[in-house]
């Protein structure tokens, strides 16, 4: 059974097996977590990144899904690419991007468990630029990741959140939700 943990920290140093990137479509990098995790991982990340929209991505990582490559410099090995949705306010859209928005989650574990990971680092996804409300986010991540550690080879999930308000906004949700957090 996986441990589920929260943290505090800056996701590039996170010493776990994998890491998850709040991508963009293009994998070429960009802003806030995606920009930090090219540049610490180096050249090779990007190279990697090059390779599957030469190959099997050629339109870019579609939201939702997942993919991985080396962890160049990182103390991860790989890097789990994953597109989160965009909020787009209340309403029906809502419902549809918050599937999508598990389905990042559910699909970066199932990418790690692909390559070997037994531990995974995740950042809020989606909770940047793209706005979506870190208490959702972090009730939608905390939720996927309860149904999906029973069942996974993957020992350790960690949430390593880039601020205080971020890293009780989780805490807060695992309370509701009554998921136990180590």
């Amino acid at each position: 059974m996986a441990r589920i943990e929260l943290v505090r920290g800056d996701l590039t140093e996170t010493a776990t097996d994998a890491i998850v990137n709040a991508a963009n479509s293009s994998l070429l990098g960009g802003g806030g977590v995606d920009g930090a995790i090219h540049r610490a991982g180096g050249p090779t990340i990007l190279e990697a990144c090059r390779e599957l929209r030469r190959t099997s991505l050629p339109d870019g990582l579609p939201t939702g899904e997942a993919v991985a490559t080396t962890g160049g410099r990182l103390p991860a090995r790989w890097v789990i690419h994953t597109v989160g949705p965009v909020w787009p306010g209340p309403g029906a859209e809502a419902d549809r991007r918050r599937r999508l928005l598990a389905a990042s989650h559910r699909n970066a574990l199932a990418e790690a468990e692909r390559v070997g990971a037994t531990s995974v680092a995740f950042p809020a996804i989606s909770a940047g630029v793209y706005g979506w409300p870190v208490d959702d986010v972090a009730s939608v991540a905390l939720d996927v990741a309860a149904a999906h550690h029973d069942a996974s080879e993957v020992q350790l999930i960690r949430f390593v959140l880039f601020s205080e308000r971020v890293l009780e906004a989780y805490r807060s949700a695992a309370q509701r939700a009554g998921v136990a957090i180590q």
